[in-house]
This record gives structure tokens, sequence and C-alpha cells, in this order.
């Protein structure tokens, strides 16, 4: 892996920014109900996808240049105008004006997560993907059966958000978008999905998700590498998954020779009492 400087880290942020984006203008157009925002800021964008959705923070702020305190009264106006906490992404290739102000502010921890990155070559190829299986493009017609996948897959137990398979079904209409299916007797089985973003040569992979009794059949492995063939022949320099430490989705994309780029942090903060 090449060395991870600052620019190269804006370009692997893109990764977690630009999928939001999209989700967010397409909620403009299908859930308009929702309010979903999109707005720059210190370099990067605030989106804002609906109160208690997972989709929804500022991405890519202080690489350019410092943040300022100008800047976080933006950030925090745009996300309590909406009655949202404001949220904001911090890696270590950030400017540290941003920790600081944040830390002034009073904000937290809501998540860390670990970036993952890998090279890219349109020479490469892979192996078949395992027997007794189809593995093939999906198509918008499959998004809520798709989403219910991934739905099953992180939240075995329920205790999902709320309208989380309408949530995920517009990623079929993102430009640049990368879905693919493993099917088992004419049944959708396993699932993965990802995002080309031309203007940084980096596909965002994320959506992977398999049944149960699927499991340990090497589908992941397969899906994903499905993924990186189609975006190495796009003209992708470099595939990225974000994925929490000592997951089954980092452990598989380890084994395909993604190696770690940095940890970064959701830092976040309540708005204030009404």
């Amino acid at each position: 892996m090449q060395f991870v400087d600052r620019a190269l880290a804006r370009r692997f942020e893109s990764a977690e920014e630009m999928p939001q984006i999209h989700h967010a203008h397409a909620d403009q157009k299908m859930r308009p109900h929702i309010g979903s925002a999109v707005e720059p800021i210190a370099g990067g964008h605030m989106i804002f996808a609906g109160l208690g959705s997972p989709i929804g923070r500022a991405v890519g702020m202080g690489f350019d240049a410092p943040v300022t305190e100008a800047d976080f009264d933006q950030l925090e106006n745009f996300y309590y105008s909406r009655k949202a906490p404001a949220q904001l992404d911090y890696c270590p290739l950030t400017d540290i004006s941003l920790l600081e102000i944040a830390r002034k502010r009073g904000y937290g921890i809501a998540e860390l997560n670990n970036v993952l990155a890998r090279k890219l070559d349109p020479a490469e190829t892979f192996p078949p993907g395992p027997g007794g299986f189809t593995i093939r493009p999906g198509n918008c017609e499959e998004a809520l059966a798709f989403s219910a996948i991934v739905r099953e897959s992180f939240f075995p137990y329920g205790g999902e958000p709320s309208g989380f398979d309408e949530m995920l079904a517009p990623l079929f209409a993102f430009p640049g978008a990368i879905t693919f299916v493993a099917e088992a007797d004419t049944k959708l089985v396993a699932t993965g999905a990802g995002l080309i973003i031309p203007e940084h040569k980096i596909v965002a992979l994320f959506g992977a998700g398999t049944l149960k009794p699927y499991r340990r059949c090497g589908l992941q492995t397969a899906v994903l590498q499905r993924r990186l063939e189609v975006a190495a022949q796009a003209g992708c320099e470099y595939a990225v998954i974000v994925t929490q430490g000592g997951t089954i989705s980092m452990r598989n994309a380890e084994r395909l020779g993604f190696t770690l780029a940095y940890s970064k942090a959701t830092l976040i903060k309540e708005p204030p009492p009404a």
C-alpha cells in the first residue's frame, strides 16, 4: 500500500462522503418528506438524511485548510435547525484544528471505524465463485430484497432504524453504483454494493450481507472480487472499505489484500434543549 498522506486520505474519505451525498439527493426526489439536505463545509460536505438515520454527518472537513469556529457554527446551525445532533468525521490526517475546536465545544465520540484500502489493477483476475451459486449484477427490481438481506445480516435480532429497507433501496439509482448478488435456486442469498467515484478514482464498497444458512461458503469473497474487477476496469486506483474493527467484513477484506490506512472517529454533539 502506498504511504497515506493527507491528499490520499482525502480521496479515501470520499468513500464515506459521496454515497451519503447521493443518498440525500435521491431522498430529495423520492422521499421529499424526509427533508434530506447537503451543504459544502470546510472542503467537505454536511449531509442530513432524516432524524434517526444512520446516514448523515459531515465528512471531508479540514483537509485543505484549518477548520475555524465559523465552520463549527455553520455545522451546528445545519444540524440543530433540523433538531439533529451535529456529527462529523475526524481522522489522523485531518487538520488538528478540527479536533481542538470539537474538544473545546464538548463533542464526544459516537463511533470508531477502520478505513481499509487496496490498490486495484485492471489486469488482475480472480477465480470463479463457489459452485452451486450464481453471482451476478443486481437490478433495481431486487432493491427491497437486497436491503432485507443487509438488514438481516447487520440486525439479526431486530432494532434496525425505521424504514431501513427503503433507506437502502435508492442506491441502485446512484450514478456509478455497483450491485452484485449471489443466488441459490433463484433465491437471493448474499449481497454486495459499491460506488465508483471517478473524480477520486476510488470505489467505495459497502452493503455486504449473507443470509445465515449460506455463510462460510465463500460468497462474500466472491461478491467482493466481482466488485473489484468492475471497479478496476472502470479506472479506479483504490478500493476502500470502512468497517468496525474485528468484524467479519474486516477479515474478508484483509484476506483479499486490503490493509489498514487509518482509524477514524465520528464526533457528536447533541442539540441544545428546546
